[in-house]
């Protein structure tokens, strides 16, 4: 239900404020001077102080003084969306809305809207221009909004990379940031970090144990966000990707930006529940995408970042064999696994990344002569097993772009309906990244057309999400974060134990997370004696839970599955979920999640900790009451260590109800994962 007021307005010194549904949110909007402001409250205690903005034009005057207010308008809205596939299967969407129409007071007379929306979680607000005779078309150098903060928050960040997000997450105060000096070890060969700019999603705690999580909702047809952060008057400001031209964002009137948000709560759990993102979305675009059914999957790939095989054939060691894929298409058949990915399967691998920087090694269409593809995608169907393709576009999207339909008509002969795609590598053509206009055009091309083809999209070397997967529900996971294949051949140490407890509340933000979790073999012998995963083995089964994707990897090696008694825990996890729930959490430290799976009644838990041990005091206050369950318990066994020990585990069952508190202890590194079903 929506209701629209629109009010004329005289230029006067009291604020416009609107409120959140419960009031705990308050946005007041001002001119001040000529200038537009606006400042936030959260339960009456202000966390955005009194804040501006302003554009840079190419060929045009700023915009951003000299402002009158003419009109405003509000609006409330209440209504409640069903997700396709999710975390949840119900969202709801009520916010209270107010829309402040701007002009110049003198010449070039321009006006432009600022539309605020506000939640009980949090606010989002965009700028509108409409199409006018003093713009048309419009090159933006630079859109500075303005976060003037409180204090000097804790922040959890990284440095504001232009082309990926695969760097480790840092916890400094707001005034402590360094993003140049922070740059972390990646496998690109050229990034480029402003100084002192953080990559969205950012997330900061207040000495008050407020949280407040920056990022953005609905990019299209603009440059992704970076923000700058002022370390002396503590404030955060929108700085714009751009290309080596300086152009940042070139369009036509009429245009919106993409909203800018802030998740607002007291609870870090909330953070994770928080739906401010896809709310500010538009409703779902593509239709019924009933032929998409979340799922776990195997792969012909950590072999290959271990050493076991190769992408390329060249090698002699070629991973992508008919009768390799048909080895793990048994595997997953036999245990119930519905999908399978295939990397090096297509020509052109001994001319990747640091070995041929020509643009278009890569066709979409053409298998290694020791690769069938039409035999392999029979027999996975004749076991139940989906195939996921595999196009890396080694960073040419312009080749991607003319192959687009000749590769998904070929998936679409074949009945695949589901893609991974990456974009390793330094943009070409050179001078755009990852994170500009040009690459988020690019990625939405990719994603419509995937739509027209029933065909969903993994994207690997992402721009991040920014809820598009309300709009698109063939938009189903993302790599916008350093992701596990660093445990195989990082040189830093990989990713230490409490990068898990602080993706949830920051990358996670983004969307849907494709971190491959379920290593078994921790140590990685005898394939990287120098390397290791830093994180227990029921650590590796809570991430089933504790990470969110509507497709799960069982990423390690068959064989080290074999057998395996923790192996059931991966065979009977869900992948989509009816609601989920935030058992307890504290940013950077530790997570225990629980989600109820769709359709079944199950529930899963998982549960993870830092480098410190932990003992957690679960409540099972989420089941149904009068029902008895058999929670299934797998947990680090009394001497399990990430390092010193990290297979030590055992498994326990019990009953329980909705009465039920089970005291977890979590070693270093460690975690536990339980699975509980109706009795």
């Amino acid at each position: 239900m929506s209701v629209l007021v629109a009010l004329t307005y005289s230029c006067g010194k009291s604020p416009i404020t609107v409120h959140s549904p419960s009031g705990n949110i308050s946005v007041s909007f001002i001119i001040a001077k000529g200038k537009a402001l606006y400042a936030v409250s959260y339960n009456k205690m202000e966390v955005i102080k009194p804040s501006s903005f302003n554009f840079i034009f190419q060929n045009a005057q700023p915009l951003g003084e000299n402002l009158r207010l003419d009109s405003i308008a509000t609006r409330s809205f209440n209504n409640r969306w069903e997700m396709p596939w999710g975390d949840q299967h119900w969202v709801n969407n009520t916010h209270n809305e107010l829309k402040v129409f701007i002009s110049e007071r003198s010449e070039p007379y321009r006006r432009f809207n600022i539309t605020f929306r506000v939640f009980d979680d949090g606010l989002g607000f965009r700028y509108e221009f409409p199409e006018q005779p003093t713009m048309d078309s419009v090159i933006i150098l630079a859109e500075n909004t303005r976060f003037n903060l409180t204090g000097n928050h804790t922040c959890w960040w990284q440095p504001g990379d232009w082309d990926i997000y695969e760097h480790l997450y840092r916890k400094t105060p707001l005034a402590k940031i360094d993003a140049v000096n922070s740059k972390s070890k990646n496998h690109l060969a050229q990034t480029y970090i402003p100084e002192n700019a953080v990559n969205t999603p950012v997330t900061m705690k207040s000495s008050e144990g407020i949280y407040l999580c920056f990022h953005e909702a609905d990019v299209n047809n603009y440059a992704g966000a970076t923000l700058r952060v002022d370390t002396v008057n503590l404030s955060l400001e929108t700085a714009l990707v751009g290309n080596d031209s300086g152009i940042k964002v070139r369009t036509k009137t009429p245009f919106n930006s993409p909203w800018r948000t802030i998740i607002i709560t007291d609870k870090p759990g909330n953070i994770i529940t928080s739906k401010l993102i896809l709310n500010l979305n538009e409703p779902n675009r593509v239709g019924d995408v009933s032929w998409f059914e979340p799922m776990k999957y195997v792969g012909i790939w950590w072999e290959m970042h271990l050493g076991k095989s190769t992408w390329d054939m060249a090698s002699g060691k070629h991973g992508a064999t008919t009768a390799n894929a048909k080895r793990y298409i048994d595997f997953a058949a036999k245990n119930g696994i519905k999908g399978l990915l295939v990397e090096g399967w297509n020509t052109g691998w001994e001319h990747w990344i640091g070995f041929d920087e020509r643009e278009g090694i890569f066709d979409f269409v053409t298998p290694y002569p020791d690769y069938n593809l039409s035999e392999v995608v029979r027999y996975a169907k004749s076991k139940g097993v989906s195939l996921i393709m595999h196009h890396e576009t080694s960073a040419a999207p312009r080749t991607y772009e003319q192959q687009l339909d000749t590769a998904y008509r070929l998936m679409q002969s074949l009945g695949v309906h589901a893609v991974k795609t990456g974009y390793v590598g330094t943009i070409i053509p050179k001078g755009e990244y990852h994170q500009g206009q040009w690459m988020v055009n690019h990625y939405r091309k990719v994603v419509e057309a995937a739509a027209r083809y029933h065909i969903v999209v993994d994207a690997h070397e992402p721009f991040k999400g920014t809820g598009e997967w309300r709009t698109y529900p063939n938009v189903i996971a993302r790599e916008n974060f350093r992701g596990q294949e660093f445990n195989a051949w990082s040189t830093d140490g990989g990713n230490p134990p409490e990068h898990l407890t602080i993706l949830p509340f920051t990358a996670q933000l983004a969307g849907p997370m494709d971190y491959t979790p379920g290593i078994f073999n921790l140590k990685l012998k005898p394939y990287k004696p120098d390397n290791q995963v830093n994180s227990t083995l029921a650590y590796q089964l809570a991430l089933y839970v504790v990470i969110y994707s509507p497709i799960q990897m069982v990423s390690d090696l068959p064989e080290n599955y074999e057998g395996h008694p923790a192996f059931q825990f991966i065979r009977d996890v869900g992948v989509d979920w009816e609601q989920s729930v935030v058992l307890d959490a504290e940013i950077g430290d530790y997570i225990a999640m629980a989600r109820e799976e769709r359709n079944t009644g199950r529930w899963f838990v998982g549960a993870i900790t830092d480098e410190n041990p932990r003992n957690l005091s679960i409540r099972f206050h989420f089941l149904k009451p009068n029902i008895k369950y058999k929670a299934t318990f797998y947990i680090d066994g009394d001497d399990a260590h990430w390092d010193k020990n990290p297979t030590s585990y055992r498994i326990e069952t019990r009953e329980v109800d909705n009465n039920t508190v089970f005291d977890l202890k979590l070693a270093p590194g460690g975690g536990a994962a339980i699975s509980i079903i109706p009795l």
